[in-house]
């Protein structure tokens, strides 16, 4: 159900004197008291009608609060670094951190309208469905990882909206801001009344409702918008901050049937397999060879590639990523070590951190550990609740399907040696001077944690192996053999990926 507004739909001079000094100093205790304890983030959607009045409310928020905590984002069409990676990306980047409010001026909604108002007709059911979950399933993420959503509709009627349109032109001072596509937008007012009523129907939920605004009236709207924000941001006043989180001590989730099954699906790896050095040699040639040239395929520039390296410590990662980036220009890929967040990276959703580094088309990442540390190092050490680790397999499988819808090739490797192996390779580690570095003593306790590890792998590979992106487990005993079917895997994927 929509929320809608209470105050009236018009607002005398003398009321909004007398109202909006205790609003705006309310709102600024508010924005204080969020900015010292770093709760939220708090994000306002302004969309609606045109001409409705969004960036006159963005303006006079940002008056009334301190405009250093707020930052307020216009998205138009996208720019050409925007249209070089998949659609969500460009909203992750802008994401306000913990303690700021963001406001977006459309945002995801305006590119769904935008697409289903295009003079061809109406959308495709499917197509229109399919932004309807994606929106959906990504404001759920935001919610969940504590962002205080608030959208704001701003309405006027057709005729208001022509009212609004030939005051601003017969004005000199802002006829500017009328557009061709304002009146465009007028034109097909009636049209795009069905969309937006879909929209917000289908869009409007528990963790996110929509409030709708009536635009008409500039005091109205902006102290209704003003009490909705003061409202919602009092509501979050008592919970507690997530910064400085110490490791969560609570029962470990009851382990699925299927999982404790799954685990076969390492055991049972047959990590004997070797390939002699001539052969490793020959391979390693020609098939660095042809990921040379794929990568410089000319219909590789319609794609980017991102590469996933997950694997037991100690099992050679870090020298398969060298065999992949020694067939690679140097200018066309970035690798990127992931370690513990850093604290910009702390105040913003998980997967924030690895949206920063999606690759623009024709360019190649390549993740070190990856976004999978959610599942893995922080479920078995408990650095993350039971509720959080679970729905992250979701968010994850959400993720990688965006990536995909942007063209991305995503594959994903799991490297896999036997505890024996680990234990030889620790020893060498220790006693050889150049790789003293590579052995620390979280590599040690992590060992003893080595069947806990097991179960949350086969999980992981259960839950997020999927068509779309699929894991390639490595039998990686023998260097050479993982080395080669890494590269061989790559090329395959690539060569699919490229037929005409």
């Amino acid at each position: 159900m929509l929320e809608s507004a209470e105050i009236g739909h018009k607002i005398s001079k003398q009321m909004y004197t007398r109202k909006e000094p205790p609003l705006r100093k309310a709102l600024l205790n508010e924005q204080f008291d969020l900015s010292q304890t770093r709760r939220g983030p708090v994000l306002i959607i302004l969309s609606g009608v045109h001409a409705g009045g969004r960036g006159e409310t963005a303006n006079k928020l940002t008056e009334w609060m301190d405009p250093r905590h707020i930052r307020v984002v216009a998205f138009g069409p996208r720019t050409p670094e925007e249209a070089q990676r998949p659609p969500a990306w460009r909203y992750w980047r802008a994401l306000p951190p913990k303690g700021k409010l963001g406001i977006f001026l459309n945002a995801w909604y305006n590119e769904a309208m935008s697409e289903a108002t295009r003079g061809r007709g109406k959308i495709d059911d499917d197509r229109l469905h399919s932004h309807v979950q994606a929106i959906r399933e990504h404001e759920q993420m935001l919610s969940d990882e504590g962002t205080l959503l608030l959208k704001f509709w701003i309405h006027l009627s057709k005729a208001e909206q022509k009212e609004r349109l030939n005051a601003l032109e017969d004005d000199p001072r802002t006829r500017w801001r009328v557009t061709r596509a304002d009146w465009e937008a007028y034109r097909i007012y009636n049209k795009s009344h069905a969309l937006w009523e879909h929209l917000l129907r289908e869009t409007s939920t528990g963790e996110a409702p929509w409030y709708v605004v009536e635009g008409a009236d500039e005091r109205y709207r902006n102290l209704t918008v003003g009490k909705i924000l003061l409202d919602a941001m009092r509501s979050i006043a008592k919970v507690p901050s997530a910064t400085g989180k110490a490791p969560l001590k609570h029962a470990v989730a009851p382990t699925p049937p299927s999982v404790l099954d799954n685990v076969k699906l390492i055991r049972d790896l047959d990590l004997s397999k070797k390939l002699p050095s001539e052969d490793y040699k020959r391979q390693l040639e020609k098939y660095q060879g042809k990921l040379a040239r794929l990568s410089r395929h000319k219909r590789f520039a319609h794609h980017s590639l991102v590469l996933v390296f997950e694997g037991s410590d100690a099992a050679g990662k870090g020298g398969a990523i060298r065999r992949v980036t020694g067939a690679l220009d140097a200018r066309q890929y970035i690798t990127v070590p992931v370690a513990e967040p850093t604290e910009e990276e702390r105040a913003q959703p998980y997967l924030w951190r690895f949206w920063r580094y999606v690759p623009p088309l024709g360019g190649i990442v390549i993740f070190d550990r990856s976004w999978y540390g959610r599942v893995l190092v922080e479920r078995v050490e408990r650095y993350c609740t039971v509720d959080e680790w679970m729905r992250s397999y979701n968010e994850i499988n959400q993720f990688e399907e965006q990536l995909t819808a942007g063209d991305a090739i995503v594959v994903k490797f799991w490297l896999q040696i036997s505890k024996a192996e680990q234990l030889r390779r620790f020893r060498a580690r220790e006693h050889t001077a150049f790789k003293r570095f590579k052995i620390t003593a979280e590599d040690w306790r992590n060992r003893k944690k080595w069947n806990q590890y097991e179960v949350a792998v086969c999980d992981m590979v259960d839950r997020t192996s999927t068509e779309i992106v699929p894991w390639t487990l490595v039998e990686a005993e023998d260097k050479s053999y993982a080395r080669i079917k890494i590269l061989r895997t790559i090329v395959l994927r690539l060569e699919r990926a490229l037929k005409p």
